[in-house]
């Protein structure tokens, strides 16, 4: 932890200096002293240090400056230090200035120059209110803080990001902490582009792209050589354990993902049933272990990069990154996985990131404390999110199309809805209507059969509604169906033909696609079981396959 700070401003060079030696000779050990010797110069270091977290304990300042008076000058300081210490340096015809400003901003102390001898007329006034700002003001958070509001999208998409990459972070909402407002609208320039996120380093990035924002806090985003033997296209738990089984049986893996490791499972804030663990574990920790896993067995991962197109050249598979590189393998593992399908509904489409969210939020959901929120949806991932908004918000009520929780649910989680009593289950019910203009306000729900409206207030609306995959960086001569679920093995097998074109005198693996050595595993497979420990069995089985596929090329 750095010094907190003395700031001391003068026009003065000359008694600057002075101020500056007295200063430094009693409080060096214990504060890092800072001079100026203009009002500009000071407000600019003040913004440096706020830039950094560092504290600012004492400004001691000169009244008579021609650019602008020391009480001016500690009036706009104190929108970025309100709680540092205030005290003038003053002639006697400044006398009723400085008891004027003990009323207007505060001022805890003035003193008349020359302060000679410091040891009878400096240090005793200044030991008493650093005392005191020493034992009212708590140490500062010394991590990556992240200010912006709850209303904005992309402040949503950073602290996602960074919770799910296991980043520690301090959330500052602009709309309450008005000295981080003012650091902001000052690093702004009038843009209002958020969030701003603080480094300890005193670096800065303004509404960063998650590429950017990696790399910042140290995740890989650059593959370390051009080929590998086995490159897996996306990060969830399919995906982490052909990672952890490709590394362990020594193939040079890589591991891509457009986010980062968990997928959506990662998301999840309580998973239950997966075998060795009777007390659940989060989404997350699942993800973090794994993530753990696999690079301690030498698995490279790649998080924040985009996987735009793959193809087959010969005994060659590549895959192409958004940044243009290209790269090659002997096989490659489709794990992408599928997404929340968007409700389409009138008024969503603004407020998407700002009381809107598709999946679990975990990192929204301490925000809405006390409040009512609304979770759309009936299958296990909707009744695990309604669990854990439970222990913040008064009431949560969820949205179920069906007319049973049990059709999609698995039975402990119905019995854990049914026995907590600030969750409601009102089926039959879907959302016809959001409403709210910078934010969500409310929602009009839609009762099936009756098609009765009703209009209610809602602090948050979470979504689950059914998944489509991510395949668009598929090339088409992989075969999908009707939904671009992709199929393998024995679904490519019709009336014993091999798929059009297949190469090879053998039929396709249980989880090869139609063109050898690329292979798909998890929610991204046509009629997979949707569950974690199959899309782990899958990404586990596939590095079996893949060493069968070399010896056959």
């Amino acid at each position: 932890m750095a010094k907190p700070v003395i700031l001391t401003l003068d026009d003065e060079v000359q008694v600057l200096n002075a101020i500056d030696r007295d200063l430094r000779a009693h409080y060096g050990k214990d504060y890092r002293v800072v001079k100026a010797t203009s009002p500009t110069l000071a407000l600019e270091t003040l913004e440096q240090l706020k830039t950094r977290n560092e504290q600012v304990a004492l400004l001691l300042v000169d009244q008579r400056m021609p650019e602008m008076e020391g009480t001016e000058f500690l009036a706009q300081a104190l929108k970025l230090y309100p709680e540092a210490r205030k005290v003038l340096l003053t002639a006697y015809a400044d006398t009723r200035a400085a008891i004027t400003a003990i009323n207007d901003i505060g001022l805890d102390h003035y003193l008349m120059k020359p302060w000679s001898p410091p040891e009878q007329n400096l240090y005793p006034v200044l030991d008493d209110v650093l005392d005191d700002w020493q034992a009212t003001v708590p140490v500062p958070y010394d991590g990556i803080r992240v200010a912006g509001t709850l209303w904005s999208a992309t402040s949503h998409r950073v602290k996602d990001f960074l919770a799910r990459s296991q980043i520690p972070y301090q959330w500052l909402d602009i709309e309450r902490d008005a000295e981080t407002r003012t650091l902001v609208e000052s690093l702004n320039e009038g843009q209002g582009r958020l969030p701003v996120v603080f480094f300890p380093d005193g670096s800065t990035l303004i509404e960063p792209d998650l590429s950017a924002l990696a790399d910042k806090v140290g995740l890989q985003t650059r593959p370390s050589q051009p080929f590998y033997d086995v490159i897996i296209v996306g990060a969830g738990p399919a995906g982490l354990a052909a990672a952890v089984y490709g590394a362990s049986e020594g193939l040079r893996t890589l591991l891509i993902d457009k986010e980062t490791t968990g997928g959506q499972a990662g998301t999840s804030s309580r998973i239950e049933n997966y075998l060795g663990f009777p007390k659940g574990l989060s989404g997350a920790d699942l993800a973090r272990r794994a993530t753990s896993q696999a690079t301690r067995l030498g698995a490279e991962i790649l998080t924040a990069q985009e996987v735009t197109a793959i193809r087959a050249d010969g005994p060659y598979r590549f895959v192409t990154l958004s940044d243009g590189t290209e790269l090659s393998s002997h096989a490659v593992i489709i794990a992408s996985g599928v997404s929340v399908r968007m409700l389409e509904v009138p008024g969503i489409e603004g407020l998407t990131g700002a009381g809107v969210y598709y999946g679990a939020a975990i990192s929204e959901a301490a925000h809405y404390a006390g409040e009512h929120v609304f979770v759309v949806g009936g299958a296990n991932s909707a009744g695990q999110a309604a669990m854990f908004f439970s222990r913040y918000a008064a009431q949560v009520t969820m949205l179920v199309r069906g007319d049973s929780l049990a059709k999609g649910m698995s039975q402990y989680l119905v019995d854990q809805i049914e026995s907590t009593g600030n969750i409601e289950v009102r089926l039959g019910a879907s959302v016809a209507e959001v409403h709210g203009t910078d934010r969500l306000e409310g929602l009009t729900i839609k009762s099936k059969g009756t098609d009765e409206v009703e209009p209610v207030p809602a602090a948050a609306l979470f979504i689950f509604i059914g998944a489509k995959p991510h395949t668009g960086f598929v090339p088409d001569d992989i075969e999908r169906n009707d939904a671009g679920f992709i199929l393998t093995g024995p679904d490519l097998v019709v009336d014993g033909r091999r798929p059009k074109g297949w190469p090879l005198q053998r039929d396709p693996y249980l989880l090869e696609t139609n063109v050898p050595g690329i292979l798909a595993v998890g929610d991204v497979r046509q009629g997979v079981v949707r569950r974690v420990a199959a899309a782990v069995g899958q990404g586990s089985t596939a590095i079996s396959f893949v060493h069968q596929y070399l010896r056959t090329v």
